[in-house]
Parts: structure tokens; sequence; C-alpha cells
């Protein structure tokens, strides 16, 4: 009991020493506190985004509206809804148009009370839209409808999402969905494997950094922490108790680094409803990493503190006369280096011949861990053995390698990170950009004829409302056609009707003038099913019948610009009395001013002012499966947080070391060493193990993309754009960093740097 006691008042000693030391003491906590804390916060983060988008799915949940083939009565507590989705500026903008059918006709979660003809309910992202210059570009499709309340939280799918719910007194049941409550719907899309694969390596490629950077973290003040220890071995304490100390020390130090991160992350909380990225956002309540996480890391954090303290001090000697440590470091060893990522590389092989023992996600995620983990482990041997042939140069540069020689693991630790993000991104890029064909589908949209398509429904005044778009600032051109559904005995097709530039659209038609038709074979090459002199029921009009004049003349189809081949009857204005016909449906293809951005926007006001349910699509000739996009959005996100807090972190180490050796930098300067030289010293520190660590990331980013293509079966391409700009960005990071501590350099070079107590 006696001995559990003396070990526990090490452990209480070493933690109070980690606050002690005045000044110095607290200004080395808060940096370990800071950089640990970092960490500690993104890991937090990391383990409360599932959550997060799940709750934001399950709002979306509760408010659908989508009903396939149900078919629902009348009655008091039913209700009428259309779907009005539009965009603004890019940005999705969720729209319906409601009518209750009765007193007791449900509302959507987030409203409560439905409004009424005239009136709108708004998002609070909209209703700030509204309010701001933007707004009068926006408002013409609300029909001029006052806003008299705001969606709450539950019924939004994020703070930032624009949406509306639009009250009516004339919406139809055939031009809508009748509902009896919101929610339920249609499953959810299978996700595919090989996309399970990318998430899976997307968080072990985020993760890790993180990892490895608090690994690094937790080593700050190492120098000054051995000469303390080395004060107490000359008041009587043995090894063992050095060590239980330096422990206590690290688990303190480390304790404070995880409190720090709940503080970080419960700041970060409160900013996050604040942002948009890639359209999306959530609420702060949204995220909340699950307790059994939250209380992995706490546990976690410093139990990796003190490992990695006691193994950091065996390569220190702690005597009662000082701290010995090796002048001349032992040649380190390669072997061991290389059986991690060996490991990987097998484990990765392995699923990629469909052997799996462990699971396909886990043993994705062991092999791609342990692989990356090969950038860590030969780093510091790779730095090692490069700069012990370095001689000669500049004073900056002798001083940059010199330092290197005594201590390059103290450098290569703050690049560690950074390397292992740069590799990972590197394979990452080379997977989504292997894969990419998967999931990229060609519209057949020809953007080079129309750039936008205009559909209305049925209505008396169609032409009016097609004319309408040719007067919209920025649109150069227009190609309107009116249809409308005929029959002809058991046949079926399309009526349309417009003139020969329009017509000329939709099919081959040769020769062309006011008065002809013409009839077009279908995709399959079968006659358009009616023949010449043949009479058709229009079905816009009961009891209407037209005959296709003997005149008529068969032509081949042609790929509309929205990549349609459509068969039926094509007739000019001078062959139809278009009046007879019943209310027709209006579409219309636009060409856009390229110099105006908004022309788009100045369409879809137009068309939604001739009808409510205008439809606006903007054509594109290429088109990738939602949860491909989903996946790449969220590694884009990802990766930004990542490389930001990683910068942040560094910072805090960078500034760590050279507050560690402040006496040593202002002797330099008070025996005649320029500023100037000691700024280059330490940009030259930075650079050799970023240049050599981003070398080791391409090499290991390129392996870990061929192994994860093989495994998707799919060839082996290099995407050197990606390679390119993910170096670059790892060298833009430490570069900043280091240009961020000159500031902090030039200050501890003071000569009172040189005072000592």
């Amino acid at each position: 009991m006696t001995r559990l006691r003396d070990r526990a008042a090490d452990l209480v000693m070493g933690a109070r020493m980690a606050f002690t030391g005045g000044r110095d003491g607290w200004l080395r906590a808060v940096l370990t506190a800071v950089g640990v804390g970092v960490g500690v916060a993104m890991l937090l983060l990391a383990a409360a985004v599932p959550g997060a988008l799940d709750a934001r799915q399950a709002r979306g949940d509760a408010r659908d509206d989508l009903r396939m083939g149900e078919k629902i009565p009348a009655a008091a507590n039913t209700l009428l809804i259309r779907q009005t989705d539009t965009e603004f500026r890019g940005q999705p903008v969720r729209g319906r148009v409601l009518r209750p059918e009765g007193p007791a006709a449900p509302a959507p979660p987030g409203v409560a009370a439905l409004p009424r003809a005239g009136e709108v309910l708004v998002s609070p992202a909209l209703r700030d839209l509204l309010g701001s210059a933007d707004g009068a570009l926006f408002a013409p499709r609300l029909g001029g409808a006052t806003v008299t309340g705001v969606i709450a939280d539950e019924g939004l799918a994020g703070p930032r999402e624009l949406a509306y719910y639009l009250g009516s007194g004339t919406l139809a049941p055939d031009d809508a969905t009748r509902l009896d409550a919101f929610g339920g719907g249609l499953p959810g899309e299978a996700f595919d494997p090989v996309l399970m694969v990318l998430v899976v390596v997307i968080f072990v490629v985020l993760l890790l950094p993180i990892a490895v950077f608090l690994g690094a973290a937790v080593r700050f003040g190492g120098e000054r922490r051995d000469r303390r220890l080395a004060a107490l071995r000359l008041v009587g304490a043995d090894a063992a108790m050095v060590r239980r100390i330096a422990a206590g020390e690290a688990a303190a130090g480390a304790l404070l680094g995880v409190a720090a991160g709940g503080v970080l992350f419960a700041l970060g909380r409160q900013v996050v409803p604040l942002v948009t990225l890639m359209d999306l956002s959530v609420y702060a309540a949204d995220v909340r990493p699950p307790l059994p996480l939250v209380a992995a890391v706490v546990l976690a954090v410093p139990a990796l503190a003190v490992v990695v303290t006691l193994v950091s001090m065996r390569a220190v000697l702690v005597e009662p006369l000082g701290v010995t440590r090796r002048a001349t470091p032992v040649r380190r060893r390669l072997v061991w280096r290389l059986l991690l990522p060996a490991a990987g590389l097998g484990l990765l092989l392995a699923g990629a011949a469909g052997i799996a023992p462990l699971g396909s996600e886990r043993q994705t995620a062991a092999g791609a861990v342990l692989l990356l983990v090969g950038v860590v482990t030969l780093l510091p041997w790779l730095t090692d053995l490069l700069v012990r042939r370095l001689r000669g140069g500049p004073v900056a540069w002798q001083l940059a390698v010199r330092r290197l020689q005594l201590d390059s693991a103290a450098s290569a630790r703050l690049v560690n990170g950074i390397a292992v993000a740069v590799a990972g991104t590197i394979g990452l890029q080379m997977l989504f950009a292997g894969v990419a064909g998967r999931f990229t589908f060609d519209t057949g949209q020809d953007t080079a004829r129309a750039q936008v398509q205009v559909q209305f429904p049925a209505r008396p005044d169609a032409p009016a409302a097609l004319d309408r778009l040719s007067d919209v600032p920025g649109v150069t051109a227009s190609t309107a056609t009116l249809t409308t559904s005929i029959t002809a005995d058991d046949a079926y097709g399309m009526l349309r009707i417009g003139d020969c530039a329009a017509l000329a659209e939709f099919a081959r038609l040769g020769r062309c003038a006011d008065g002809d038709v013409f009839l077009v074979r279908d995709p399959e090459g079968q006659p358009a099913g009616v023949g010449p002199g043949a009479p058709v029921v229009v079905a816009a009009a009961e009891g209407v019948t037209w005959p296709v004049p003997s005149t008529a003349r068969e032509v081949p189809v042609r790929s509309d610009p929205s990549g349609y081949r459509q068969g039926g009857v094509l007739v000019t204005p001078g062959a139809v009395d278009a009046a007879r016909l019943g209310p027709l449906r209006a579409e219309a293809y636009l060409r856009l001013a390229a110099d105006q951005p908004d022309a788009v926007e100045h369409v879809r006001n137009a068309a939604i002012g001739a009808d409510p349910y205008a439809s606006v699509l903007t054509l594109t000739e290429n088109r990738q499966a939602s949860q491909f996009v989903n996946v790449q959005r969220g590694l884009y996100i990802g990766a930004v947080v990542t490389l930001l807090l990683i910068g942040a972190s560094m910072l805090v180490g960078v500034l760590e070391q050279l507050r560690e050796r402040r006496r040593l930098l202002a002797m330099l300067v008070a025996v005649g060493t320029r500023r100037s030289t000691l700024s280059w010293s330490v940009l030259w520190q930075s650079a050799v193990p970023v240049v050599i660590g981003l070398a080791l990331a391409v090499v290991f980013g390129l392996g870990l993309g061929a192994v994860l293509l093989r495994m998707v079966q799919t060839p082996v391409t290099v995407a050197w754009p990606a390679l390119g700009i993910s170096t670059g960005l790892g060298a833009a990071v430490v570069l900043l960093v280091t240009g961020l501590s000159l500031p902090a350099l030039w200050r501890l070079t003071r000569p009172d740097g040189i005072r000592t107590e």
C-alpha cells in the first residue's frame, strides 16, 4: 500500500510540475494544451460527422412528401402539395405550394400553421436573402406573396437551406400530390461498394494526420522537462521515480489539452451553422459526438502522451549532474520501419484478391493506416540519411544543416502530419479520378445549341408565355414550340407546332416552308404511328380531331438539345389552327449571353411569372451520380479543415521549438549573427524535411492509389494535376507556418533572451 501511495505521489508531483515554473511554465503548458487541443477538437468533430449527417437526413425524411402510386381520397385531413424547386445562383431552393382540403390538413415539420393563399413561409436563410440587395432578383418567384412566418429548425435540412412553403387557393388535384401526413417516402439508394471503399479511406486519410500530430504535440517542452528531472535526480530521485514524474507531467498536460480541445470543439459548434460548404450546412445541435467515442478520446490522448514520453526518454540519460544526449546519433535501423507499410500493402493486396478475413471495410482501413504510417516511420530515417551528407554552403544553410544533423527527428515530427495528409490525398485523388467514369454520365444534352430548357404545363395562353421568354435580358435566341398528345386508333404520339427553325431541332427536315407537316420516325426507326390523311384525336380538346395532310413527309428523328429523340407529328403554324386544339403545353430552348451570369435567374423569374409551375432546366453535357458527388464533397470539406488545423498545430509546434532554443538564438545574435541569417536558417530547417517528406508522400500516395484502384478493378492511372495540387498545398502550408513564426523568432533573439535564473 505504501508503495502504491509513493507511486501515486510521484504522478501527482509530475502533474504539479506541468503547471509550475512561473510564466515560462504556464507558457509551456498553454502551448501544449493548444497543440493537443486542436487535435482533440478535430477528433471530436470527426466523431460527430456521422451523427450530424444522420440528423440532417432524419429531418429530410420527416418532411418527405414524395408518394408513388398512392391514391388518397380528399378529406378534412388531406393536403394538396406540389414541388416548385428552383435554384438561385447555383444554390438549390426547395419550394412547395400548399392547399389544405380541410381544417385538419397536416402541416409539414417546422410549420405551426399552414400559409393561406397569397402567404408564404420561408427559411431564415431565404428571409435573409429576400432582405438583402439580391432579394429583388429572387422575389418574383414567390408571386408577390407576403412573408408571414419562418420555417422552424425541425423543418429544414440545415440552417443555410433556402426553402419556402407558398399557400395557394387554386392548386388543382390533377396538378398536385395529396397527403394526409408527412414523412416516410421511398427507401434510400443502396450505397455502391466502390464508394464505401472511398469513404473508409477518406476517414483514414483525414484522421491519421491528426493522430500523428497529437503524438508530436505531447512532446512539447521535452528539453526543459529533462533538465527539471535532472535536478530531481540531484536531490535523490531514482530513475524509476523520474519516469513516473515524467509520466504524470505528460498526462497532466494532455488532460489540459483534452479540456482545451473540448472548449475549442464547443466554440466550433457555434460557428458551424454559419458555414455552408458545397451546399451543406448543419445545426450546432447536430454536431454531437457519441459518448463512447468521447470517452475513448479522453482516455486515449493522455495514454498516448505517457507512452510517447516514456519512449522518448529512452534516448536521454537523466543524471544528477545533467542531461546527456547522444552527440552522434546511432544510425537508425531501416528493417522494422518497412514492416508496417509492407503489412499494410499486404492487407490491401489481399483485399484486392478477395481475401478479407477482417471484413472488407476493416481490412481496407487497417491496410491504409499501416501503409500511411510508413511515411511516419521512414521520414526520420530518410531525413537523417540525407542530411548527414550535406556540407558547406552559406551560414544560414550550415546552421540549419547542423541543427538537422543533431536532431532531425524534431523537424521530421512537425512535417509528419502534412506528409501523411499529402500521401493520403494523392492516393484518394487517384482513386477518384479512376472511378469517376463509373459515376459520370453523358446526358446527351447539347449546350452549344441551347443552355436552358423551359417547359410550361398545358395552358390556353401558351404562346404568350413563350413570348415573355424571348424578351428576357440575356436571352440571345429562343426556339419555341407548342405540344399536345394525339391518338389515332391504337397509336399514340405527340403533335408539335413551331416554325421551321424550331422544328429543325427535333428532326432532319430538309426543305421546309410554312404549311408543311412532317411525320417523324421514333428512335427505333418505326413510322410515326399515324399516316398521311389519317384523322387524329387531340387529347387536350375533347372531341376535336385533326386530319393529317396527305402531303405530310416522313423525316428522320434528331436528338433535341436536351438529348431526347421523340417521334410524332411536326406541324408548321400555317398547317393548323392552334386555337382549336385546346390548352397546349409549351417548350422553349434558350441560348444565353455568356457575359450575363444572371441571365438564367431572369429566365426563371419570367417563366414562373407566366406560370408558377413552369420547369426551368439548365442543360449540362455531363452529370455525376449524387452519391459520388456527396462523397467527393465530403473529401474536399474534410481536406480543407484538416490542412487548416494541421497548419495551426504546426505553428504551435514551431513556436515551442523556438522557445526551447531562445537562449541559443539570442547568443548567436549577441555574438554578431544577423537576424536575417537566423530567419533563413529557420526556413531551411523547415524546407529540407518538407522536401524529403513530400517526396516520400508522393511515392506512398502513388502506391496507395495504385493498390486502391486494383481493389476496385480499375486501370491504374495517375492524376497528375491532383498530385501537383496536393503537393503544392502541403508545401504552402509549411511555408506559411514558417513565415508566421518569424516575428516570434525576432522577438526571442533580443538581448534579454540570454538572461537565465
